[in-house]
């Protein structure tokens, strides 16, 4: 911080934990204001622990974007996804569980299950368009509310922005008081190298929805800066020749067209040029080789 924190001031980590496709990374990135985390309609596409951070003059929020808690997939990919869910929960201050408005599953109590009896947990029930009515809504969240012993409630639109302020007041008498552990600035502890992976994952989730398989992956091979320009190869990783095949599309049009949205997306992120590179790679059975995703971090 520039000037000298108020005496009153909290700083702490918040872990935004709930099932695949409840719109956790979508609500990470309104609570800190900008785009950090991949988003899309498709489920389990956060497959890394992101911390995003956001600071304002009284607080500092450092929050924790898991990945949605698996149970009907299994794999060394899928157990490692899980184990981070858990790992994350171990050392933070609160915890928001997100749950979709007027859905609540056996998938939602896994995670539940999984929530620590020694942190407060607030329950944010994101997608509040769903319900017909402010009642229907109240009724959903103490519905819920009885499944667990809950230090708070919110509801949100996390598409659209909205009572994103209302989950932070909410939030924050949860955090410790303490000086700032970021320069007020910054948005991630995440490098660029690490960004851009997400970047071209997401866009592959966009563009192929339900034809790319869950095991394809993306690795940054290349990354290097110059003057006003960062030049950066990356590959995806694939298990099937056919599914090669699926990324770039007839003629490469599909592999063109998520490498050129990849890319202008970096500019805007990295305030620069950028020369991107994407090619597929087919290497069989990665997402089983628990060797090879400990490589990537996963």
């Amino acid at each position: 911080m520039n000037q000298t924190p108020p005496s009153d001031f909290r700083c702490g980590f918040v872990a935004i934990v709930g099932r695949p496709n409840v719109g956790k990374s979508t609500l990470m990135n309104h609570l800190i204001g900008q785009k950090i985390s991949i988003t899309s309609k498709k489920a389990q596409t956060t497959r890394h622990k992101i911390t995003g951070v956001y600071t304002d003059e009284r607080s500092q929020f450092i929050f924790v974007d898991t990945p949605g808690f698996q149970t009907r997939h299994r794999n060394a990919l899928n157990d490692r996804l899980n184990q981070n869910v858990t790992e994350a929960l171990g050392g933070v201050d609160v915890v928001a569980f997100v749950v979709e408005a007027m859905r609540f599953s056996e998938a939602d109590r896994a995670v539940i299950r999984l929530l620590p009896k020694h942190l407060p947990v607030i329950l944010v029930v994101n997608k509040i368009d769903r319900a017909k009515s402010k009642t229907e809504l109240e009724e959903f969240i103490e519905t819920v509310r009885r499944e667990f012993d809950f230090a708070g409630a919110e509801a949100v639109s996390a598409k659209h922005g909205l009572r994103i302020g209302e989950l932070l007041a909410i939030l924050r008498p949860h955090l410790p008081e303490g000086v700032p552990l970021y320069p007020e600035d910054a948005v991630t502890d995440r490098s660029a190298r690490f960004l851009a992976a997400e970047i071209v994952r997401e866009k592959l989730f966009r563009h192929l929805g339900e034809e790319l398989p869950y095991a394809a992956n993306v690795a940054v091979e290349q990354f290097e800066e110059e003057d006003g320009l960062y030049r950066i190869y990356i590959a995806v990783l694939v298990d099937k020749d056919g599914q090669k095949a699926i990324i770039i599309g007839k003629g490469g049009e599909k592999l063109k067209k998520i490498s050129t949205e990849a890319r202008l997306d970096m500019e805007k992120l990295f305030e620069t040029k950028v020369f991107l590179k994407v090619w597929v790679k087919v290497k069989s059975g990665w997402a089983d080789d628990a060797r090879f995703l400990q490589e990537f971090g996963l």
